[in-house]
């Protein structure tokens, strides 16, 4: 993948990212700026999701630990455990959000 395919879908993820915290109806604030995206909880804790543009990376900080992404075939695997990133960012954001919430790209 070329720099300019991954800037492509990288922001593509991160839209995708902001409607799906948008139609979940839980209240979690989020700012997206520049290729970082923040999730911001009741309980102030944050979710730090941005771009690595020189590692063709999505890069994930959580109040628990941080992941790394990398995009193969059109998914976004952890390169650590290969979780998938929805699954991943589900789990995350319901820890932090204190609810059971299912994210996904429409």
């Amino acid at each position: 993948m070329n720099d300019s395919q991954y800037n492509l879908i990288a922001d593509e993820l991160l839209l995708a990212i902001e409607e799906a915290i948008e139609d979940s109806g839980v209240d979690i604030d989020y700012e997206g700026v520049g290729g970082l995206l923040t999730l911001t909880f009741k309980n102030s804790s944050k979710v730090i999701i941005n771009k690595q543009a020189p590692l063709h990376e999505i890069w994930v900080a959580t109040k628990f630990n941080g992941h790394h992404f990398v995009c193969n075939n059109d998914i976004w695997t952890d390169k650590r455990s290969g979780e998938e990133f929805w699954q991943f960012l589900s789990n995350a954001v319901s820890t932090q959000a204190e609810t059971e919430l299912t994210l996904s790209a429409q």
